[in-house]
């Protein structure tokens, strides 16, 4: 069975990254207990009580691990899985998995010299459930072929327990680069493209301080098949009862399909709801008992050498169009974001 090891617990989504694969069978070998922010590290302890602290290079030097699973540093990720990969190991990094086109260029030469897996965890598609119902219903036909995506990705900010990292365009990549990713992997995936162009995108600041951090971004996405639009921003009010209102609707000639993937603010419970409108009418699904694949996707992956998780050139295609939108990116003025103020007609 595979046997996997965590480095670099910075990021809270380490917590779902190695439950996927315990779940799925693999065992931890242990994990690098560095980080940049302790409350990940006791949140980890927490819900991994069983599993041991080792040295990050005794991890990297054993031979009886096959896979390093690692939510370091955005800045820091590719670094390390090219460290891995060239030690024999394949890799599942947070996205975003690279911060540069030149890290990006450093793990395709890694990929290509090692033959190892450099797989991103893509958790908006991955652990959702609601993905998983809507790409069976789009293979049976459910709402003919797929011509756009619209993809939202708002998050809450949270400012007071991000680390000082979250903040450093430098070290987490912009948004773009960052929470798009999430969207530009779900547009290429229902919609059938292999690749796509960046037709236009943008990144402002409206929030009321941090004028230097980007809070807001917008992709426009064509490929030869479809068009795509995406938003993400870090706007999320308070009063949601989840981190986000992420959705994800998806036209097809035929129909639509709606995600409403962590909550459905008309008031059903629960997550993962997905709304079909088609010719014989309009119905809501609840997706939330969909097993997940992913993970165990990835287990038999590692041992076949297989690509049933994630293409590793969809992977990449991912990684260079989410650095493309972020590079030419226009900057939207702050202006723009302040509310409109009636004045008096006289």
């Amino acid at each position: 069975m595979m046997r996997f090891a965590a480095i670099g617990l910075d990021h809270r989504h380490i917590f779902h990254m190695v439950g996927g694969l315990l779940d799925a069978g693999a065992t931890c070998a242990g994990f690098d207990p560095q980080t940049s922010d302790p409350r990940v590290l006791a949140g980890f302890r927490e819900r991994f009580p069983d599993l041991q602290p080792v040295d990050r290079d005794a991890l990297l030097d054993d031979a009886s691990v096959d896979m390093i699973v690692c939510a370091a540093i955005p800045s820091d990720r590719a670094a390390l899985a090219v460290r891995a990969m060239r030690a024999g190991k394949d890799v599942m990094v947070d996205k975003p998995g690279v911060t540069t086109l030149e890290q990006l260029a450093a793990v395709e030469a890694a990929v290509a010299q090692t033959g190892r897996i450099f797989s991103v965890c893509f958790s908006e598609r991955f652990i959702v459930p609601a993905t998983i119902v809507a790409g069976k219903l789009i293979a049976d036909g459910a709402i003919g072929r797929v011509v756009q995506t619209i993809g939202l990705g708002p998050h809450r900010l949270n400012r007071a327990i991000r680390p000082d990292w979250f903040f450093d365009k430098a070290r987490f990549g912009g948004v773009l680069t960052d929470i798009a990713s999430h969207q530009i992997d779900q547009f290429l995936h229902f919609t059938g493209s292999t690749d796509a162009e960046i037709v236009a995108s943008a990144t402002g600041h409206f929030g009321p301080d941090l004028p230097d951090f980007e809070d807001f971004g917008e992709i426009l996405l064509r490929s030869d098949r479809a068009c795509g639009y995406v938003r993400v921003d870090w706007f999320t009010a308070d009063g949601l009862p989840t981190w986000g209102d992420g959705r994800l609707t998806i036209l097809g000639t035929e129909g639509t399909i709606e995600l409403r993937k962590y909550v459905d603010i008309a008031g059903r419970p629960g997550a993962d709801h997905v709304f079909l409108v088609d010719k014989a009418g309009v119905r809501h699904i609840d997706a939330s008992g969909e097993p997940l694949t992913y993970f165990r996707n990835l287990v038999a992956d590692a041992a076949g050498r297989t690509e049933t998780a994630a293409a590793q050139s969809h992977v990449f295609t991912v990684c260079r169009l989410a650095l493309q939108a972020q590079a030419r990116a226009a900057r939207l003025p702050a202006g723009a974001g302040r509310p409109f103020q009636q004045g008096r007609q006289t």
